[in-house]
């Protein structure tokens, strides 16, 4: 399929690189105009949403060192955007460390640098504190998240394995493997029973990896909390909130089973393309979708229309006719 838009694209600056990675991938998180593009070109992808890699300002605990970090990669995102309007769009970092920094510097990327949203690296560090964003310090925040109508990307990060030793001795079953579905999840379930939703019904959240294995058990989670709710403060289901408060993208998941069960889960119009690039192949990723078992309405939804309306990009939809 050519035209598509890819929404969770990463790139990186030099605080926010990890020396054990290989030197191609720090090669291809700093590069904008070189590889990335030719690939884009090649795959048959037109547009890319671009976000700062993980956790980056998520895991700086010092929160005038967050802020700055948060306000140097906008900045330089910004740049990159109005350098190829035509090629890339931007999602924000924010200092979820200091809420009321995070809605300034929030406010700041979609009216002064012109992003489509904003993407968060799961939890944040504050001294020795872990942030999830249910807690009522953020209720300020996502009130002007809902005002601002843009979507709210929340992407992994790994758990702190000193405090899960469920991972000690398991290197292979951190990050991607494993950790960072249960991370998200686990905090996505979080905001959804936690009330959020009922107090901002018009919040659009969007998961990668096709909704972090929550798809998978949906029906699970509604039956058990129905039976036993525990005071949740939830007012409606868990299912009733994926499927009008968050939408799910392919990254990393090039498979068509848990494509399918998403779509069937939570509907097609919030499924969204995606590679993970650069941590995944963008061959691997374009190949997978352009060949995936879906009728053709589905595929330039999927692929191309449904970004077009959650993100507002100033891209025209693709008709099935």
């Amino acid at each position: 399929m050519q035209g598509k838009i890819a929404v969770e694209e990463h790139f990186a600056v030099p605080e926010t690189q990890n020396p054990l990675v290989p030197q191609t991938l720090q090669h291809d998180l700093l590069d904008f105009d070189s590889a990335r593009i030719s690939r884009m070109d090649k795959y048959g992808i037109e547009f890319s949403v671009l976000s700062l890699n993980g956790p980056a300002v998520q895991n700086v605990p010092d929160n005038n060192a967050a802020i700055d970090l948060a306000q140097r990669t906008n900045d330089l995102l910004a740049e990159q955007v109005v350098r190829r309007p035509d090629r890339f769009a931007g999602l924000g970092a924010l200092p979820m460390q200091d809420p009321d920094k995070a809605i300034t510097e929030l406010n700041r990327c979609i009216n002064d640098l012109g992003f489509v949203g904003v993407n968060v690296n799961g939890f944040s560090q504050r001294d020795n504190t872990h942030l999830y964003y249910d807690l009522p310090e953020f209720r300020p925040f996502w009130a002007v998240v809902e005002k601002l109508d843009i979507p709210f990307y929340l992407h992994p990060r790994n758990p702190l394995t000193d405090q899960m030793p469920m991972y000690d001795g398991h290197p292979w079953l951190t990050n991607a493997t494993w950790a960072f579905a249960m991370e998200t999840s686990v905090h996505a379930l979080r905001l959804m029973c936690s009330g959020l939703f009922d107090d901002h019904p018009k919040l659009q959240l969007v998961l990668g990896h096709l909704g972090e294995r929550i798809p998978f058990d949906l029906w699970r989670v509604d039956q058990r909390l129905k039976i036993d709710p525990r005071g949740v403060p939830a007012k409606k289901t868990v299912s009733y909130y994926l499927k009008n408060n968050f939408h799910v993208s392919t990254s990393g998941q090039f498979h068509d089973p848990p494509l399918h069960l998403a779509m069937t889960e939570i509907g097609t119009d919030r499924v969204l393309f995606s590679v993970d690039y650069p941590f995944e192949p963008m061959k691997q990723g374009c190949n997978w979708f352009d060949n995936a078992a879906l009728a053709e309405e589905d595929r330039l939804a999927i692929g191309r229309n449904n970004a077009i309306k959650l993100f507002k990009l100033p891209l025209m939809s693709a008709s099935g006719t």
